[in-house]
């Protein structure tokens, strides 16, 4: 299938490793001129001297001008922003009856705000050409939370009702607006909740990362790269009906439909 995004120019936010690595070198397959970012600079740059046309951005997005910062790297370097990609580090665990107000606050900097910022600016541009795709990478802690995270859960879901709101208010501009929602990926991410779970039941890592394969139909954790062919699709010209959802690559995970 032909996606529709050679010579488009995409923004992956956190994609110097993870989910974020994994959508950046899916789109870049896909023939689109990718700006991977993230703290790392060095790692981003490195990313996108394996790419056929990226360029690596080194940017705090939790800073005040940071997510200006990215998107004048992007635009500098391609032009118009086509597709952005919204994603960020997790916070640490945490439960909701001891949650600090402070550490709550800091969550919502970089999973609400720093999102929306990001849109704020390349939006009116997507508009105005009459194509565009916002995609934010969640957690299926938005439809099912999950226990000791959350940070995660409050931030992830707020993030989620801005992006539902957005998707039709500009709808009719040709801009889709869509929610990918990530089970358990091997990722770093993912051993380090998985590490989080068995220092709280006194297990070993090992054991809870077997009991939580055993809890998915699919009976394993699943790939960065299943997961960036999912975001892939959802960025693209095909998916151009495809908006306001919450789509779930879990394996099963979730038993709700």
């Amino acid at each position: 299938m032909d996606l529709g995004l050679a010579g488009r120019t995409a923004v992956v936010c956190a994609s110097t490793s993870g989910l974020g690595e994994a959508t950046a070198r899916a789109l870049a397959a896909e023939g689109a001129r990718v700006v991977v970012s993230g703290r790392r600079g060095e790692r981003a740059v490195e990313i996108a001297a394996e790419l056929p046309e990226a360029v690596g951005a080194g940017v705090d997005l939790t800073e005040p001008d940071g997510p200006e910062t990215l998107v004048a790297r992007a635009r500098d370097a391609f032009g118009a922003v086509d597709v952005l990609v919204l994603n960020s580090g997790g916070p640490p665990p945490s439960t909701a009856a001891t949650l600090d107000t402070d550490a709550l606050r800091d969550a919502l900097v970089p999973l609400l705000l720093a999102q929306q910022r990001l849109v704020s600016l390349v939006l009116p541009a997507m508009r105005e050409r009459g194509w565009g795709r916002i995609l934010g990478v969640g957690s299926t802690g938005v439809v099912a939370p999950i226990p000791g995270l959350a940070l995660s859960n409050v931030g992830r879901a707020a993030l989620a009702g801005y992006l539902k709101t957005l998707a039709g208010e500009v709808a009719a501009d040709g801009v889709t607006v869509n929610l990918l929602l990530p089970g358990r990926i091997a990722t770093a991410r993912t051993a380090q909740v998985d590490a989080s779970v068995a220092e709280r039941e006194g297990i070993s890592t090992a054991e809870a990362e077997s009991r939580a394969a055993a809890s998915i139909p699919a009976g394993r954790y699943g790939t960065a790269a299943e997961f960036g062919a999912v975001a892939a699709f959802l960025c693209s010209e095909a998916a151009s009906y495809v908006t306001g959802t919450a789509t779930r690559c879990d394996g099963g995970l979730v038993g709700g439909l």
